[in-house]
């Protein structure tokens, strides 16, 4: 005995009528160029974001990249206040741990130098012997000196690349730094009075990290000349600690906040430029928004497609009926179309995003310095990150089928 159409087949029978409808020939030819221009449409919408997306993460990278060789793998820093007993016991204990490869005290505040009769505030980053190997300082470093940084009575001082263009030579001999004496008011009779002075030798060097923040402000001198400058002997902003090769790096900072507690910070890359990622977050994030809102309208042309696809298929949908077909089944027979559609072309884009970022990556298509600019790169950095794919294929699969859904369920009632 033989069951009708509505009770066979489950979601094969709709799934199946839906991709012989997608890719048999219409009776009106314009209905496959129209389903064609939907696929592109969709196809188009998805390359876009993935690429988009891609370039926000390339810059991402790059940023990263650049502050490595400054920045510590991990940082940490006092809860409250700027500076903290370089004796603490906790401190000690993380240098200790089996994780740790080497660890450096650091202290840094600002600072005025005097040259040439010209006041110039900049950040004094004091260190010890060891912040070469925590860093890779030596890497970034520029000039014809040697790395050192004291020599028997002498100090010595290595700018940022910018700070030394303002200063004007890396061979500036003696360097006056100066910073305001703890708990003094400024004499305003005899304003020297209320600062202590120091004096950096030039090590005719310099670093570049290609950032302002950095290369315009920071100067790198001993530690014991930042805790005798500034009247903090035996104190440290910051504990800087370079974790051993194969360390799993998220145990060993779970370990490290477990015995910091709450009077200390322990900070990875990306927490030590809180700021700049954040807004680097939320800027990828409004780019998703927006290209999402785009391709929310190029999915509208799938309800086009679908609406006029339904008027071309009259004829099987009263077969079907005759056939005992249920109203749901149509239904699902054109929702399948629609959803088959978003996700060819969101098959398509991805496949192209793919390859357009590929090529990017290869051949530098789009490049930064078309305009005879000065970037550190020539073109646009693309980092193609696999949860990214997942999700903007996933999101054009969603945005898709919440088109397709209302505009069937209302032409399969009414014009059917």
């Amino acid at each position: 005995m033989s069951r009708p159409l509505s009770s066979t087949g489950g979601r094969r029978l709709p799934l199946f009528m839906a991709c012989r409808y997608l890719f048999s020939r219409k009776q009106t030819k314009v209905i496959n160029l129209i389903s064609g221009i939907s696929v592109a449409g969709v196809a188009f919408g998805t390359a876009a974001l993935l690429c988009t997306i891609s370039v926000f993460n390339g810059f991402h990278d790059l940023i990263g990249s650049l502050y490595t060789a400054f920045d510590p793998e991990v940082k940490v820093v006092p809860a409250k206040g700027k500076y903290a007993a370089a004796d603490d016991p906790r401190l000690k204990q993380l240098s200790s741990l089996p994780e740790v490869e080497t660890a450096s005290c650091s202290y840094t505040d600002n600072a005025l130098i005097l040259f040439r009769g010209h006041p110039t505030v900049i950040t004094l980053k004091g260190v010890d012997t060891k912040f070469e190997q925590v860093t890779g300082i030596r890497s970034i470093l520029y000039g014809t000196g040697a790395f050192r940084l004291e020599d028997a009575d002498v100090s010595y001082g290595i700018p940022g690349i910018g700070l030394a263009q303002l200063i004007g030579t890396l061979n500036y001999g003696s360097l006056e730094i100066c910073a305001p004496r703890q708990g003094e008011r400024i004499n305003l009779v005899n304003p020297a009075e209320s600062f202590n002075a120091e004096s950096l030798t030039s090590t005719g060097l310099c670093f570049n990290v290609s950032q302002r923040q950095y290369d315009e402000s920071y100067m790198i001198a001993p530690l014991a000349f930042a805790q005798r400058l500034f009247e903090h002997e035996g104190c440290l902003t910051s504990l800087e600690i370079k974790l051993r090769p194969g360390t799993d790096a998220e145990d060993a900072l779970r370990k490290m906040r477990a015995i910091a507690g709450n009077d200390f910070k322990v900070m990875d890359r990306a927490e030590q430029q809180g700021d700049t990622f954040n807004v680097m977050q939320i800027e990828k994030a409004m780019a998703f928004l927006f290209l999402s809102f785009i391709l929310l309208v190029a999915c509208f042309n799938i309800v086009g497609t679908v609406s006029m696809l339904l008027i071309d298929k009259r004829g099987d949908v009263s077969t079907l009926r005759s056939l005992g077909a249920s109203e749901r089944l149509i239904f699902r027979i054109f929702l399948y179309e629609g959803r088959l559609i978003a996700l060819l072309g969101g098959a398509i884009g991805t496949g192209l995003g793919l390859l357009l970022c590929q090529a990017q990556q290869t051949f530098g298509l789009l490049r930064l310095d078309a305009q005879g600019g000065n970037f550190i790169i020539d073109a646009y950095p693309v980092s193609v990150y696999p949860s990214d794919v997942v999700l903007v294929f996933v999101t054009v699969v969603v945005v898709g089928s919440l088109c397709v859904w209302p505009s069937v369920k209302y032409l399969t009632r009414h014009f059917l």
